[in-house]
């Protein structure tokens, strides 16, 4: 059964969470991306939190900015820095201070921090599972030199207009469920495809998802407006002006990297080069799957992180 609660950290933020499993296992904590939230790891909290799969303590918090967690109103307070220090105060509170989480399992958004807080605080994991989000390192890479993915991203720009909120948000949100039936994360073509090529997203999920964006969605947008790695636009050199040392960029726990091949927002180049950056690393490209894997294949994601978990047990 799925509890949820507020955590409040000592920094004076709130993080509102859902869990599965008993308080003093060795834990999971997975982090979700946009425009999403916590209820979307739900399947995989319960099977993991069961005995026969571990019995782990499972905990998907709601990042900064969503659902009922604090949104704090500039787009400053969305900076990695303080994205991390979320998460490392949730990691104390649930595994004390000190120990470190079984996996950290992260989506998109998620991702981004969890790169970051692996390669800051590799102490405070053991081992890292990122699903389509693009290691910073090939990002700005391809950022820089690939017109390809500097397409593919160029919706960014739109997400980060003074009237995103307004635009996203308009007929109960209908161009953001248009993001979810689209086969891939790209805004701009989302319009272009029908709901029949997405089954998993039923009237319950899209209910879920309109529930979880009536708490606001400006937070969600902040981390796009808070972030560097954009394509350049007029008057913003973005990621063209941007430089990241390797120490900023080595990742030194074993990682597991799941990657829906169709993903046309996150293009599966971004994919080749991080094992210049990732001492063990994993690699799983999914064929059919999208953007949205999670929700598309779940138990192919499950079947990869047990095997993921079980290489180099006890």
């Amino acid at each position: 059964m799925i509890e949820t609660w507020l955590q409040a950290l000592p920094h004076g933020i709130t993080l509102s969470c859902r869990a599965c499993g008993e308080r003093g296992r060795p834990v999971f904590l997975f982090l979700h991306g946009f425009p999403e939230g916590a209820f979307v790891w739900d399947a995989l909290l319960e099977h993991f939190a069961q005995p026969e799969h571990g019995g782990y303590r499972c905990v998907a918090p709601n990042l900064r900015g969503y659902e009922r967690s604090s949104a704090p109103p500039e787009v400053k307070d969305y900076r990695a820095k303080f994205l991390v220090q979320d998460v490392l105060a949730l990691i104390d509170s649930e595994c004390g201070e000190g120990n470190p989480l079984a996996a950290l399992v992260a989506h998109d958004w998620g991702g981004a921090v969890a790169w970051n807080l692996a390669n800051q605080h590799p102490e405070r994991l053991a081992k890292l599972v990122i699903i389509n989000s693009p290691h910073p390192g090939t990002f700005l890479r391809e950022l820089q030199h690939n017109p390809a993915q500097q397409a593919a991203s160029a919706y960014m720009n739109e997400l980060i207009q003074d009237n995103a909120e307004a635009v996203y948000s308009a007929n109960d949100f209908e161009k953001l469920l248009a993001v979810l039936s689209a086969s891939h994360a790209h805004p701009e073509d989302s319009a272009k495809t029908s709901d029949a090529q997405t089954p998993w997203l039923s009237e319950q999920v899209q209910q879920d998802y309109r529930q979880l964006w009536q708490h606001g969605i400006r937070g969600g947008l902040n981390y796009y407006r808070a972030s560097p790695l954009r394509p350049p636009r007029t008057g913003e050199p973005a990621a063209a002006a941007v430089s990241l040392p390797m120490e900023m960029l080595r990742i030194e726990r074993p990682t597991l990297v799941i990657w829906g091949q169709q993903d046309h927002a996150l293009l599966p180049s971004l994919t080749e080069g991080l094992a210049d950056y990732i001492a063990d690393l994993t690699l799983v490209p999914l064929p059919q799957a999208s953007h949205w894997v999670v929700h598309e294949e779940p138990e192919r994601v499950v079947q990869e992180i047990s095997a993921f978990l079980a290489r180099g047990a006890a």
